[in-house]
């Protein structure tokens, strides 16, 4: 039996197929695209229908393959959202989260109801691009008017595929519109911004959710029918789901979300101030907190005309490691950066750090920096959760930097315990076998 993770990142989009025999789970990458978002009047969006595109694609790349799926889950990022109208359109454009627009928006927010609020209520660490900002920012621009019901990207793209609406609720968790203690839309937030009643008719499923079989239309395109599952569809919360060990982890891809995973949120005043958020998990809370992670080498891999690719700039930085550089990574100037060579410059400038020029300077820059991030965030998380980790998981595409896995071991002074660089397909993955083997 063949199961399908679609796994779509903030960079790129694959097809894993999957299966289980007598070595445990294999899997394939049947499939993958690139995903970046584009540029409109200042704006910066995503392509639904490239996505939609991109899903199907993939799918048809299964049946070229020889594979049937049993059933397909989709992951993605979270925050980003998509407005429907009354036929169960997308409203365009729509957003990335690096766009500009809910940090226009957040200031009006905390004045209607202060962050202190939010935070004790949705358990959400303060960025700019929250849901719940991007959402007001809606509001302010008359964009909900004609809105009947929003889905959150994953939970779109698979309505797209079958025809029926759920929200799921790792994902539902990102937005600080969820109440972190009931898992439940949080109403009184949603009635004092103003949102419509409407667009919240339906409390978040817990994953694994069997939502339906693909439309008839999409079965004839793909050449198969199969069901459509609604895995933990926050990629790091499937990224979690496959940790071979319980404690403290990171899940290193684009972001790197540092925490661990609590029975019941921690909205404390401490955890406040350190800005680490409760997230959903299966049959947890992520008490984590997002730390900028390898966008930063992305960011530097694309100025550079992609002339390295990610494991030579590694072995660079390696080569070139001198001076001991504490770059604020979650800087907002990194969010969206037009180049972060001048970025990066122009901090050390104003920080009186030697200015990285060469490739490998300015990736050992970015690599050192992170690992003393790792650190702030470890040493916040002990602290708060009053727990010593004596070992650190990381898992995802960053656990094959070994430069940064050997800076980070050394900055937090344990042991580093690598789990499965296709974790969040993993994940994913396990989560829909789990449907069939209830």
């Amino acid at each position: 039996m063949y199961y399908l993770a679609i796994d779509i990142g903030a960079s790129s989009g694959r097809h894993i197929a999957a299966w289980r025999n007598e070595n445990g789970i294999q899997m394939k990458e049947v499939y993958r695209f690139r995903n970046l978002p584009d540029e409109n009047d200042g704006r910066l969006i995503w392509d639904i229908d490239r996505l939609q595109d991109e899903v199907i694609n993939g799918l048809k790349a299964c049946r070229e393959a020889g594979i049937t799926p049993h059933s397909v889950g989709i992951d993605t990022w979270g925050v980003d959202y998509v407005l429907l109208d009354k036929g169960g359109k997308p409203i365009k454009p729509m957003y990335c989260y690096r766009d500009k627009r809910g940090g226009e928006a957040a200031e009006a927010v905390h004045k209607i109801i202060p962050f202190e609020k939010l935070y004790e209520t949705a358990g959400i660490q303060f960025q700019s691009f929250n849901t719940v900002y991007q959402l007001y920012w809606d509001k302010l621009q008359g964009r909900l008017e004609d809105a009947e019901d929003f889905l959150m990207l994953p939970e779109y793209l698979s309505f797209y595929l079958c025809g029926k609406k759920a929200h799921e609720y790792t994902n539902a968790s990102t937005t600080g519109l969820l109440n972190a203690e009931e898992k439940t839309w949080d109403m009184e937030i949603i009635t004092a911004l103003g949102f419509p009643e409407r667009l919240f008719k339906s409390n978040p499923v817990q994953p694994p959710y069997a939502l339906g079989r693909l439309k008839p239309e999409i079965a004839e395109k793909c050449g198969f029918c199969c069901d459509v599952i609604l895995p933990a569809t926050h990629d790091t919360a499937s990224a979690i789901a496959s940790l071979p060990q319980k404690g403290a982890y990171i899940s290193s891809g684009t972001w790197s979300l540092f925490g661990t995973e609590t029975e019941r949120p921690i909205t404390s005043k401490e955890a406040m101030k350190a800005n680490f958020s409760n997230e959903g998990g299966v049959g947890s809370i992520r008490f984590l907190k997002n730390i900028m992670g390898l966008w930063l080498i992305q960011c530097l891999k694309r100025e550079l005309n992609d002339q390295y690719d990610f494991g030579s700039l590694a072995e660079m930085a390696e080569k070139e490691a001198g001076f001991n550089y504490r770059l604020d990574v979650n800087g907002a100037r990194y969010l969206a950066p037009k180049s972060v060579i001048k970025e990066i410059q122009d901090e050390c400038r104003e920080k009186g750090f030697p200015i990285p020029k060469t490739p490998g300077e300015l990736a050992h820059a970015i690599y050192q920096s992170l690992a003393h991030a790792y650190k702030t965030a470890f040493d916040e998380l002990e602290n708060i959760t009053g727990q010593k980790f004596g070992s650190l998981c990381i898992v995802g595409g960053g656990s094959n930097n070994l430069y940064l896995n050997k800076l980070t071991e050394k900055a937090l002074g344990c042991k580093i315990v690598l789990g499965s660089p296709e974790g969040t397909a993993l994940g994913n993955i396990l989560l829909q076998e789990k449907i069939y083997t209830k």
